[in-house]
């Protein structure tokens, strides 16, 4: 599979959110052994889901197939009060792995949704961040996913709307509908910083990067890893052939016929291992780095794992 070049966008891989979630699960099952609960997948990695499986983590839909008493451990993405609620009701011993960023857009939640406001979400139906966000007021959150969803919105009071977005988005298709509604709700109100995480925004702009000179775009991450997938969209609009990976074993020899320049990025739930292993079986003589900019967050750990 050797081709001439590849363009290793920077950032790329975990972020701190990733790494402090995947940083908890682990120390508890040094602490404690397993098994250790995981509702839902920690983050959406499948390598990452089953190496902790491998170590003892038992990952479950919902809190009914958690022992009562058991500890379990709540995902990067968030949960629901109505979650919460149910887990101190059957006394679960609950650690909190919910991304500080997203804990944000839940707090901004609540606080619009006091205020008197019809809450606009704008993120993907079904995806866990948003559930967990819609549960924050479901009375007064509504979500859009298209401009389209927007023209079609109705709301008790036009002058008092409020957005809020999910952590994961495309930062341009993201202003598309944020357009549509400000045209819609003049009085439209936000927050004060963009919801969309740094880490989603820096790892766009690398892979924005490595597009302009490269002849196809290999982005490393699951199916269900929704910063992942706006990464090949994005390369994909640029007009840049791309394809997502979960591993080496994902890409298709086919691909790279004609093929001489490869950018190369992984999303923020992708392991960095899986991208040098990417790197070694491309094969290239020279290997770039396109470094966008350098990332220093760093998350508190909650204190039932600290030591």
């Amino acid at each position: 599979m050797a081709v001439p070049v590849v363009l290793l966008a920077s950032p790329r891989s975990f972020c701190a959110g990733v790494e402090r979630a995947i940083d908890i699960v682990d120390r508890l099952l040094d602490q404690r052994g397993g098994p250790v609960h995981v509702r839902k997948q920690i983050v959406h990695n499948t390598h990452v889901v089953a190496e902790l499986e491998a170590r003892g983590a038992v990952f479950v839909d919902e809190l009914d197939a958690v022992p009562d008493g058991a500890t379990v451990v709540f995902s990067a993405h968030g949960v629901s009060p109505a979650v919460r609620e149910e887990a101190e009701r059957r006394g679960l011993d609950v650690v909190d792995a919910t991304c500080p960023l997203v804990t944000k857009v839940h707090a901004e939640a609540r606080r619009y949704a006091a205020r008197g406001d019809t809450v606009v979400l704008i993120g993907h139906a079904g995806h866990e961040e948003v559930e967990g966000t819609l549960g924050e007021a479901p009375d007064r959150v509504v979500l859009v996913e298209t401009a389209a969803d927007v023209a079609a919105l109705e709301v008790p009071d036009p002058a008092r709307v409020s957005y809020l977005t999910q952590t994961t988005l495309a930062v341009d298709e993201t202003a598309e509908v944020l357009d549509a509604l400000r045209a819609r709700f003049p009085a439209l109100r936000g927050p004060s910083s963009a919801d969309i995480c740094y880490a989603t925004t820096n790892r766009q702009d690398a892979v924005r990067e490595v597009a302009r000179d490269a002849d196809l775009v290999l982005v490393v991450g699951s199916a269900n890893s929704s910063n992942s997938v706006r990464l090949v969209e994005l390369a994909r609009r640029g007009g840049v052939p791309a394809h997502l990976v979960d591993d080496v074993s994902d890409i298709d020899p086919a691909w790279l016929e004609g093929v001489r320049v490869v950018g190369l990025s992984a999303g923020a739930s992708a392991p960095p291992r899986l991208v040098d292993e990417v790197v070694e079986a491309l094969g290239a003589r020279d290997v770039e780095v396109r470094e966008t900019t350098s990332e220093t967050i760093r998350f508190t750990l909650p204190a039932a794992v600290r030591r």
